[in-house]
C-alpha cells in the first residue's frame, strides 16, 4: 500500500489526510498558545513592571488568568473545520467554546471591575457594605448577561424569554421597591460621600457618630451611647449636618451685667474679655460688644473661634472662659444679672 492510498483511506466520512490536517492545525495552534503564555506574556509582564502605571500590570494579570481550556477549545474548533462531522458534534464543540469564552470574559470583567473599584475607592471604603454591594450587583449583571448570551447561541428566543419573566419581575420589583430604594440610596452615599464612617453628623432630631453604612440602613452612635438606625433613603432625602468637615468652630454667646454697674466698670468689660482670651488655648477672639439694654441687664455679645472640630475641645475652652469671666468679674465687683423686677412705690 503506497502513501497515496493511505492518505485517501476514509473513516467516518473523512480521509486520513483530512484527519492529519486537523491534527496539525490543533497541535500548531496549541503550540502557538503555549508560546504565547510562556514567552510573550513573560516578556509583557517584565515590560509592565518597568512602567509607572499599573493598568498594564492588571491587563497582563487578567491575560495570565485565562484558563488553558479556552486555548484547547479554540484550537479544537478550528481543527475540526476541514472535517465532515455529525452536526451534533460540531454544535457541541461550538457550544462548549461559547461557554468557555463567555466564562473567561466574565471572569476578566470581574477582575477589571474589582481593579477599577479599588482604584476609585479609598482604602477604608473597601470594607464597607456599599462597596461589596456594588461588586455583588455588577457580578450579578455580568453573569446574567453571560447566561443570556449562551442561551441566545443555543437558539433560544431571548426576547420571548425575557418577556416571559417581565410580569414576574414587575411583581418582585413592587414587593421590594423600598429595599431597592434604600439600596440605591446607599450607593448614592457611597459615591457622593456626604459623610463617612467615623464622621459626627446631625440628622434632626438625631446626632452621633457614623458606625456603619449598610445597603439598607446607616447606624449612628449617639452621645448617650445608644445605636440609632436610619434608612438610607431617609438620609438622602433630608438635611444632614456633617461636623467632621468642620475645620474651625465659630461660637457666639451672651452675658449680662446689672444696671447698677458703674460706667467705669461697664467700659472695663471689653478689656477683661480680651485679656481672658489671650490665655485660652485653641481660641481666637473675633469681637466683643455691649450690644443692647435688656429688660433686666446690660447685654454683651462675645464671638470667638475654636481651632478644632472636636466638640470636647470647644467645651473645654468655653468652660475655661466661663470660669475666668466669673473670677475676673468678682475681682472687679461686676455682678452678673439675673431676672429681677424692681417696684417703686410713691408714698
Amino acid at each position: 500500500m503506497n502513501f497515496d492510498s493511505i492518505r485517501n483511506l476514509e473513516y467516518f466520512n473523512n480521509t486520513v489526510e483530512q484527519y492529519t490536517i486537523a491534527l496539525a492545525i490543533f497541535v500548531g495552534l496549541w503550540v502557538i498558545f503555549k508560546i504565547f503564555r510562556s514567552v510573550i506574556l513573560w516578556k509583557l509582564e517584565k515590560w509592565a513592571r518597568k512602567t509607572k502605571f499599573d493598568i498594564d500590570d492588571e491587563a497582563v494579570a487578567i491575560t495570565e488568568h485565562i484558563p488553558g481550556a479556552l486555548y484547547t477549545f479554540v484550537a479544537l474548533f478550528f481543527a475540526i473545520k476541514p472535517l465532515d462531522l455529525l452536526p451534533a458534534i460540531e454544535k457541541g464543540v461550538e457550544v462548549a467554546l461559547i461557554i468557555v469564552v463567555v466564562y473567561t470574559g466574565i471572569k476578566a470583567a470581574q477582575e477589571l471591575v474589582a481593579y477599577l473599584l479599588e482604584k476609585s475607592a479609598k482604602k477604608k471604603d473597601r470594607s464597607s457594605t456599599a462597596y461589596h454591594g456594588i461588586k455583588i450587583i455588577i457580578n450579578f449583571v455580568l453573569w446574567i448577561t453571560g447566561f443570556l448570551l449562551v442561551m441566545d447561541n443555543l437558539g433560544v428566543n431571548i426576547t420571548a424569554f425575557v418577556a416571559s419573566l417581565g410580569i414576574g419581575g414587575i411583581a418582585v420589583a413592587l414587593a421590594v421597591q423600598n429595599i431597592l430604594a434604600d439600596m440605591f440610596s446607599s450607593f448614592s452615599i457611597y459615591f457622593d460621600k456626604p459623610f463617612e464612617v467615623g464622621d459626627y453628623i446631625v440628622v434632626e432630631p438625631h446626632r452621633g457618630t457614623v458606625l456603619k453604612i449598610g445597603l439598607k440602613t446607616t447606624r449612628i452612635q449617639s452621645l448617650d451611647g445608644e445605636e440609632i438606625v436610619i434608612s438610607n433613603k431617609e438620609l438622602t432625602e433630608t438635611r444632614v449636618q456633617n461636623f467632621k468637615k468642620l475645620k474651625r468652630r465659630r461660637v457666639s454667646f451672651n452675658i449680662g451685667i446689672t444696671y447698677e454697674t458703674p460706667m467705669a466698670k461697664v467700659k472695663k468689660v471689653n478689656g477683661i474679655v480680651e485679656s481672658i482670651f489671650k490665655k485660652v488655648k485653641n481660641t481666637e477672639l473675633d469681637r466683643v460688644h455691649f450690644h443692647e439694654f435688656g429688660d433686666f441687664s446690660l447685654n454683651y455679645t462675645i464671638v470667638y473661634h475654636v481651632d478644632s472640630n472636636e466638640y470636647a475641645v470647644y467645651m473645654d475652652a468655653q468652660q475655661e472662659i466661663n470660669l475666668a469671666l466669673f473670677e475676673a468679674f468678682a475681682k472687679e465687683g461686676i455682678e452678673f444679672a439675673y431676672p429681677t423686677q424692681v417696684q417703686y412705690n410713691k408714698s
